[in-house]
């Protein structure tokens, strides 16, 4: 059974953490609950190499580790089996000034496989490879399932047919997706991989970032990648239809290595078809009741597909008062929820809305963000502020009826662009509600606005969808360049201001 998760963090392996990992990793490899790493073992390896020993936590508990060495080229060139690149098990082969990361072992609990965890380990390994700037990171893996076809196929022809999927093989078909191509097969591996006939696949994924010079490239994460998602308001059952809806969504999003994914604006209000026989008060205050299930399958969606996920808004009811608020839901597995600030004359009118009271922007892990809802982006004083605070993207899920209300959206939130000097990104709900009061139409064309500058587009538009079409925007913004334009742009709004005449403060921060 799979366990459930608040929250995920990924650092270095500590030697306090001895009694966890041992307790994972037996309870990992229970076809050779005798081979785990001893306590002095896993002292020396911090001794030698704390920078490559890795391990993931879940809720504060060791659920998986990659552990590391650093060796020279010809080692793994000389096809040793695990005992001889081990330094027999002494970590002795482990060189600072070697050209490869060799991994020595990776694993997952069984209880919380399933969920990507071990993906987030691989791409941590390759970040570290690169920062130290090494040639490739290098290791053996099992096949495990080979044994169920030994009498029939080689290894060769096993490895085959996992390349083309016409088998399974739970470590090799990992690998193979993760990047890693096959060099050659290993025979005597592991003494007592009975699974595996004590055949491995050694395995390579080469560093394209790799310098000869002793110099280490800048490592400093620049291109973060966006998901905007122009979501098509259809009838729906019932939560579970939107959630399968907005799982295929995440999940094609992230399939593309995306950083974050953006939903619209009460992107969720096909489900008030349900309460049209009542008021429009109460029908939308029925709505709130689905906020908290979906920020919690929301958080699970971001920790299973390692995506920041913005889960544009919907009615949530606080202590009586109705407001228009949406998720964050980071890929730690932690939320924050964000309020709509100005509301509509329409949801005051029609719903009794009430908008919130905190201006904020949020720390993520591809630094810090702006989210606003929709009509909020039209008041630049918000986005100044946020600005103030070295916000560099600002997400504005929006739901507009009429191509004039999107119009002021567009516009606005280009503005907004220019004038803070950060990227913009919009999304919003196309198609029609035909038994839904007051959401019975929408327009939208969804899109992300940059500055304008000889680094950016000269449109100030890096990339928007086909108007009133359901799809997804796939977008890469470079943190670099919004530096650039900070000190060297050829307007430098931010830094030209007359703060001797006038400033922005807000009055409850």
């Amino acid at each position: 059974m799979q366990a459930k998760i608040k929250k995920v963090e990924l650092r270095n392996l500590e030697f306090d953490d001895y009694k966890q990992l041992k307790k994972s990793m037996v309870e990992s490899y229970p076809e050779m609950a005798d081979s785990y790493w001893k306590e002095q073992d896993i002292e020396k390896l911090l001794g030698l190499f704390s920078e490559g020993q890795l391990v993931i936590l879940a809720d504060g508990k060791v659920v998986g580790a990659a552990l590391s060495l650093i060796v020279d080229e010809i080692l793994v060139d000389k096809n040793p089996n695990y005992a001889k690149i081990t330094g027999n098990f002494t970590f002795s082969t482990h060189n600072p000034k070697g050209e490869i990361l060799y991994g020595i072992d990776v694993f997952i609990h069984p209880e919380y496989r399933g969920l990507r965890l071990g993906r987030r380990l691989y791409d941590a390994r390759k970040e570290l490879c690169e920062k130290l700037n090494l040639k490739a990171i290098v290791f053996a893996g099992r096949i495990p399932n080979y044994n169920k076809h030994a009498e029939k196929l080689t290894p060769k022809k096993y490895i085959e047919k996992v390349k083309l999927k016409e088998l399974h093989d739970p470590v090799l078909s990992f690998q193979l997706s993760n990047d890693f191509h096959v060099m050659r097969i290993m025979k005597n591996y592991l003494a007592g991989d009975i699974d595996s006939k004590e055949f491995a696949v050694l395995l390579e994924w080469n560093n394209i970032y790799y310098d000869e010079s002793p110099q280490l490239i800048n490592t400093q994460k620049s291109i973060i990648r966006l998901g905007l998602i122009q979501w098509q308001m259809r009838p729906l059952i019932n939560l579970e239809a939107l959630f399968e809806q907005a799982e295929f969504f995440i999940d094609a999003i992230s399939g593309y290595k995306s950083d974050f994914a953006l939903f619209p604006e009460l992107f969720i209000a096909p489900l008030m078809a349900d309460y049209n026989h009542l008021s429009e008060p109460d029908a939308i205050r029925e709505l709130a009741k689905y906020a908290d299930p979906i920020r919690k399958r929301f958080q699970e969606l971001a920790i299973s597909y390692n995506i920041n996920i913005i889960s544009g808004s919907m009615p949530y009811l606080e202590n009586g008062t109705l407001y228009n608020v949406g998720f964050l839901c980071k890929r730690d597995g932690t939320s924050e929820m964000y309020y709509k600030i100005h509301i509509t004359p329409n949801e005051v009118l029609h719903w009794g809305m009430k908008g919130g009271s905190q201006i904020r922007t949020f720390d993520t892990d591809c630094g810090k963000i702006g989210i606003m809802i929709c009509y909020d982006v039209e008041f630049p004083e918000m986005a100044r502020l946020m600005a103030d605070e070295e916000m560099n993207i600002l997400f504005v899920p929006f739901l507009t009826d009429t191509q004039s209300g999107y119009i002021r959206v567009k516009h606005c939130a280009q503005a907004r662009a220019i004038e803070n000097e950060c990227y913009v990104a919009i999304a919003g709900c196309v198609g029609n509600l035909p038994k839904v009061n007051n959401m019975d139409i929408q327009y939208a064309q969804t899109a992300v606005f940059t500055p304008s500058d000889f680094a950016f587009p000269s449109t100030g538009i890096k990339a928007e969808t086909t108007p009133n079409t359901e799809m997804t925007l796939i977008v890469d913004v470079d943190l670099n360049l919004l530096k650039e334009l900070h000190e060297h742009g050829s307007a430098r709004i931010l830094k030209d201001r007359r703060t001797d005449l006038y400033e922005i403060k807000k009055i409850n921060p």
